[in-house]
């Protein structure tokens, strides 16, 4: 407990100390002309796909099913004189039902972002962040619908970090922390009690009852890197993409835990829009089940990279504003 609780306040602590500092650059600026003012700029997707299909005497096989997937993707960010706020929310969730009774989620997530930065050289801001990624609903390891392998808040990921961030473009950003904590709660029981996600352990005795239940939060201090780009790639194109980086100083930090993500979505008409979303993660404290053999019995546990991906064609919103300038 108080690891977690001196971590939170050195990065609480370092954030509010660089954010904090006036640099000579930023005092001259003061004394030229005054800056151009943009304000807000706006943009957002919201999107429903669905896909159905119906067999009857198909020799082929296969069962009848029905899948639908809902994406909202809002960005809003702030630029006033040397002052950059950049903040999005994405969330999307998915279900597919085979049969008549097969109900599956394919997609379920929560991510939400937020950088201050103050500008300190052409391009160049001291910056600091904060991310929260968690689910909505429970996950199973299907076909096995009876035992739940996540849920709400297990596991849900927060990053704290401060460093500087580059940006040529509006659309591009590169960010690097060298401080940077990292937590990961896993609030249900069992969950922890079982180690998932990182967690520490339950521990038992030799008849197997818990003499400590499992830790409900790890707590990691480390390095990061958050690499991201949101353009109209073309007249009716957008592609939203972004890789984080993060190494743990005091625990393998050569295993470097990766999150990278691509959204791309193509107006056809004013309502209807083609949608590719890829995403792809490692993380070493992250255990799946490996059936070794092919043999349909589990025989051990590993971290895996993991990669999903959804493509859709289906009702959609894009909306922006211009910033405006003084």
């Amino acid at each position: 407990m108080k690891k977690n609780i001196l971590i939170i306040l050195l990065s609480l602590f370092v954030i509010n100390f660089i954010n904090g500092q006036i640099t000579d650059y930023e005092k001259d600026l003061r004394k030229k002309t005054k800056d151009t003012l943009r304000g807000w700029k706006i943009n957002g997707l919201i999107s429903i796909n669905f896909s159905q299909s119906s067999l009857t005497n198909w020799a082929a096989g296969g069962q009848n099913n029905i899948s639908a997937n809902g994406l909202i993707s809002v960005n809003a960010n702030y630029l006033k004189n040397k002052n950059s706020w950049d903040n999005s929310l994405d969330i999307g969730y998915g279900m597919f039902i085979e049969g008549k009774e097969n109900l599956r989620k394919t997609d379920d997530r929560i991510e939400l972002f937020s950088k201050y930065g103050r500008e300190i050289s052409k391009n160049l801001y001291i910056s600091s962040l904060l991310t929260f990624k968690t689910q909505m609903t429970p996950g199973y390891n299907y076909p096995n619908d009876s035992v739940i392998i996540s849920n709400f808040m297990s596991p849900a990921y927060l990053y704290i970090a401060a460093g500087i961030d580059y940006k040529p473009k509006d659309f591009i950003t590169a960010f690097i922390s060298p401080i940077t904590g990292k937590f990961t709660f896993v609030n249900n029981q069992t969950l922890a009690n079982a180690g998932a996600f990182g967690v520490e352990p339950a521990i038992y005795d030799t008849l197997g009852n818990i003499i400590t239940k499992g830790k409900n939060m790890r707590s990691e201090m480390g390095g990061y890197i958050r690499i991201a780009f949101n353009k109209n790639i073309a007249d009716n194109i957008t592609l939203k993409t972004k890789i984080d980086l993060f190494s743990n100083y005091l625990h393998k930090p050569q295993n470097i835990d990766v999150d990278y993500e691509v959204l791309l979505s193509m107006k056809i008409t004013k309502f209807l829009t083609a949608t590719f979303n890829a995403h792809l993660i490692y993380d070493d404290d992250i255990m799946i089940e490996i059936d070794s053999n092919n043999d349909g019995i589990i025989d051990k546990k590993g971290p895996r990279t993991q990669f999903k991906e959804i493509f859709g064609i289906g009702l959609s919103y894009k909306f922006a504003n211009k910033n405006k300038k003084i």
